[in-house]
Formats: structure tokens, sequence, C-alpha cells
């Protein structure tokens, strides 16, 4: 079993950051997607619905549309990750909004299942204008994450939350968070990715800015980048050289999709050029 305990992952993480090396977490929706990234040498998986419909080819808002269960769809998706993954802390994607559990009675679910630590994935962040507003007016409100966060943390899981601003940033660093991630929109690029994103810059400076509200509550958070413009390696590598204290990058298309985009496009393209 792939089962780490909070204390074990942070000494994990830490020991990359002061080797100079990023933390990268990433996404998988296959038990193959896990095997690979582990292969690659991937520092955290995660498990979330949205990867179960982004490798069936829709887009990652999927996971925020009413087209499954989310909190089922994720321990449904731990019977095939959890079993091929060796040596790597695996995170479940908790929809801290789901009305129709007990938080803590599923959180002891997922440490069961032989997570390490969970992501508050699907989450309202990523929703705004009235819609949101009206989310909070009626109790299914970011503030239902943070709880979640904060009963994970004291559970003793890595806790490693989406935020979209500094408020929800300095909220989640009071909750425990070990490893925060800003979130800069759907990630772009490929046949499904988003075509509307910040540029690069504007992502540094809003990044920064999570990162500085956060490290003010809590100097020792980790703090990824993820998302919108930041899809390919040289995109996160700019990130990381125009800010300061980002120790590395989340992906989950950018890990899976793209990836799987590219090779099998282009091993198709090999196959039809052989002559007959």
């Amino acid at each position: 079993m792939s089962f780490f305990s909070r204390e074990e992952c942070v000494k994990r993480l830490r020991a990359q950051v002061a080797a100079g090396r990023p933390i990268i977490g990433g996404g998988a929706g296959t038990g193959i997607s896990a095997k690979c990234a582990e292969a690659g040498g991937i520092d955290l998986i995660i498990i979330y619905n949205s990867g179960r419909f982004r490798m069936a080819g829709r887009g990652s808002l999927s996971g925020m549309m009413p087209y499954g269960d989310a909190n089922a769809i994720v321990m449904d998706m731990a019977r095939e990750v959890l079993p091929v993954v060796n040596k790597t802390p695996v995170l479940a994607g908790v929809c801290g909004t789901d009305p129709f559990r007990i938080m803590k009675v599923f959180l002891r679910e997922v440490q069961a299942a032989g997570f390490s630590g969970v992501q508050n994935f699907p989450t309202v962040g990523l929703i705004d204008g009235l819609f949101r507003q009206n989310l909070e007016e009626t109790e299914m409100g970011y503030g239902l994450e943070v709880d979640m966060i904060r009963t994970a943390s004291e559970m003793g899981l890595l806790t490693c939350p989406y935020v979209f601003n500094e408020d929800e940033a300095r909220g989640m660093a009071k909750a425990g968070a070990d490893v925060l991630i800003p979130h800069m929109g759907l990630t772009t690029k490929g046949t499904i990715g988003a075509t509307t994103a910040m540029t690069l810059e504007q992502a540094a400076r809003k990044v920064q800015a999570i990162a500085d509200a956060a490290k003010k509550v809590r100097p020792d958070i980790f703090v990824l980048c993820h998302g919108g413009p930041i899809s390919e390696p040289e995109d996160a590598q700019y990130i990381m050289r125009n800010t300061k204290g980002i120790v590395g990058f989340f992906g989950a298309s950018s890990i899976e999709r793209l990836p799987t985009e590219v090779a099998i496009t282009g091993c198709v393209k090999k196959f039809k050029e052989m002559r007959i």
C-alpha cells in the first residue's frame, strides 16, 4: 500500500526542496497514468473525479457538473489506482460541500482506503458571479472546503488545497494546509483545453500575492503553481523564476491529458507513414 502519514509526506517534500528539486504533483484518471507518473518520479498523485472525465475525452470542468457523485467516483477510482502505486503518496479529491455525507466519517473512509491526503475538488472556488454568491448564501460555500481541510489535517492526512485568492489562502493556511495550490483557472492547450486564460506574467503576480498571504499565516507552507497558462514545464519554470517561494507545480491535464494526446497522435501518424 502507498499510504504515508502526514509527517512522512512533509518530510519527503522538505527533502525535495532542500535538494533544489521542485515538488511535482499530478492527477491520475487511470491506473496507467498513475504507474507512468510514479515511474517518472512524481512526488504526489491526486485522484479526483475530473480525471475520469478528462481521460474519457471530456473537459476537466465536467467534474464541476452534475454528471455523477464526485466523492463516490473518487472512491471507485481508488480501486484502480491505489493498488498500482507503490512508493508515492496518493491524495483524494474530496468535495467538501457534499451535503449528503458526514465529512469526518467520509474522511475516515478515505484514509482507510489507503489515501495519504486530500485536496478540495470539486471546488466552488472555480465558480464566480451570482451563482457563487447564492452558493455561499445557502450553506454550500468555500468555507465548507476549509472545514474539510481542517478536519483532514487533524486526522493526520496531508492537505493540499486549491485556493483562488488571498483571503482563501489565509483561511486554508489557518486551517492547517500543508501544500497550497494557487489555481489560475482551467488549463489551456490540447484538444479540450481552455482558450481563455490570463498571461504567464499575470499568473506569476497572482501566484506570488497568494503565496505571500499564506506565508504570513504559516511561513513553512509549501506553495505550488497550477492551471491557466501554466500548462507545460517551461511555463512552470517561468513562474518559479519570476516568483519567490514557489517550490513546484501541480498538473492534471498537464501531466496526463496533454502527454497522452501528443503521444498517441504522434504514434498513429508514424504508423500511417508506412507504405505497403
